[in-house]
C-alpha cells in the first residue's frame, strides 16, 4: 500500500516527530525545509487562522496534501497570555529557556494563586483533491503551570505545564503516554480519522 504524503508546514523536529508517532505508518511525513521553504509569517489572530494560512502557503508551493499546526499555551491569570505568541513569547530571538523565565516572571508579579492552563492545537488540512476546501480540527489539554521546571523530555513550556492526572509535568512524561494525552494528540486523532 502506497503510503499518502502529507508535507508538514513546520521545521520544528519535535512536532515532527510528535505527529510521525501519532498518525502511524501509513503516512510519509515530510517537513517544509524538505522544499527549501523558509519561515512562514504568522500573522493571524487565533491558532486557527495560524493553521490555515501556514497550510495554504506550503499548499501553493508544493501543491501536494498539507497540514499546518498552529499551538500554544494560553494561561488564565496573564488573560490568555502567551497565546499565538507562543514560541516567540520572549522577542526575537526567543528559545524555550527565554520564554520559560518570562512566563514564571509574569505569573509572579501577577502575585496570583490561579496557576490554570491549557495547550491548545489546531491543524488545518488542505487535500489534493479538493484543495479549495480547508479542514480544521482541534485538541485541548487543560493543566496548571508549576512554580519551578520539572523534567528533561519535551520542548516549549513541557517542563512548567502540570499534567493533573497524572501528576506529572509535560517534560516527565514518556513520549508514547503524552501522545495519547496531549492536545496535538488530540487534533490529530481527529485528523486520522478524517483522512482514513
Amino acid at each position: 500500500m502506497k503510503k499518502k504524503t502529507l508535507v508538514l508546514a513546520s521545521n520544528n523536529e519535535h512536532k515532527i516527530l510528535e505527529i510521525k508517532d501519532i498518525l502511524g505508518h501509513a503516512y510519509q511525513v515530510l517537513k517544509q525545509a524538505d522544499f527549501n521553504i523558509g519561515p512562514i509569517p504568522e500573522t493571524g489572530t487565533s491558532f486557527k487562522e495560524n493553521a490555515i494560512i501556514k497550510a495554504r502557503e506550503i499548499h501553493k508551493i508544493t501543491g501536494l496534501s498539507t497540514i499546518g499546526d498552529d499551538s500554544g499555551l494560553v494561561v488564565e491569570a496573564l488573560d490568555g497570555e502567551p497565546g499565538v505568541y507562543s514560541a516567540r513569547y520572549s522577542g526575537e530571538d526567543a528559545t524555550d529557556e527565554k520564554n520559560n523565565r518570562k512566563l514564571l516572571r509574569k505569573l509572579e508579579e501577577k502575585k496570583t494563586n490561579n496557576r490554570n492552563a491549557r495547550f491548545e492545537c489546531v491543524i488545518a488540512l488542505i487535500e489534493n483533491e479538493d484543495p479549495k476546501k480547508v479542514h480544521t480540527f482541534s485538541g485541548t489539554w487543560k493543566g496548571e503551570i508549576l512554580l519551578k521546571h520539572k523534567g528533561s523530555r519535551g520542548f516549549g513550556y513541557d517542563p512548567l505545564f502540570l499534567d493533573p492526572k497524572t501528576g506529572k509535568s509535560s517534560a516527565e512524561l514518556q513520549a508514547k503516554h503524552k501522545n495519547k494525552i496531549s492536545h496535538r494528540a488530540k487534533a490529530l486523532a481527529k485528523l486520522k480519522q478524517h483522512i482514513s
